[in-house]
């Protein structure tokens, strides 16, 4: 990415809304982190941490989401993932993380904008050391269910959104959950 991509992406997550402490919390650390890291912040090889993107990929009613059982984390999750040199910005590595992981077809991004920003951690692996994830994610629809996983995954599920933001799933989780249902209702 070059310097006007990282200006403007900055520029986005200094004006994107957040709706708790949390991500409030997690999108100005994920603001510092690219600062201290202009020219490297979304690459794999900044160790200890790097920007990931994910789809938050909702039905063309708004009234599922697709969550994927990610086969390393054993974690019921919203496609996405690393980007890559060739994305020519962080929405971009969203939609093509998300294609690559469903199979899903013509998804389009229901907003060009930030739909919610999440850090955590990846725990360390045999071929990693453990570092963040400051991930952005973007609402993303999609006009088929119909899901082709790739080999991250173990399994997909569609669920409602209302199920979702009422569950005990991860707050993050729940947190794109209850965006969706105030978007829909906008």
């Amino acid at each position: 990415m070059n310097a006007t991509i990282t200006d403007i992406f900055l520029t986005q997550l200094r004006a994107h809304k957040t709706i708790n402490e949390s991500e409030e919390t997690y999108r100005l650390d994920t603001i510092l982190f690219i600062e201290q890291h202009r020219s490297g912040w979304w690459q794999r090889s900044t160790l200890n941490g790097h920007v990931t993107a994910a789809a938050w990929l909702v039905n063309a009613q708004l009234t599922h989401a697709l969550l994927l059982h990610h086969a390393k984390l054993d974690r019921w999750l919203q496609p996405g993932g690393h980007i890559d040199d060739t994305d020519n910005t962080p929405s971009d590595g969203a939609l093509r993380e998300a294609m690559e992981e469903t199979g899903l077809p013509g998804l389009l991004l229901a907003d060009p904008v930030l739909f919610d920003v999440d850090v955590h951690t990846i725990p360390q692996r045999l071929d990693e050391v453990a570092h963040l994830h400051y991930d952005v994610r973007y609402l993303v629809v999609a006009k088929n269910s119909s899901v082709t996983l790739s080999h991250e995954s173990l399994g997909s599920r569609w669920i409602a959104l209302d199920e979702i933001a009422n569950s005990n799933m991860d707050e993050s989780i729940t947190r794109l959950a209850k965006k969706s249902i105030s978007f829909g209702t906008e």
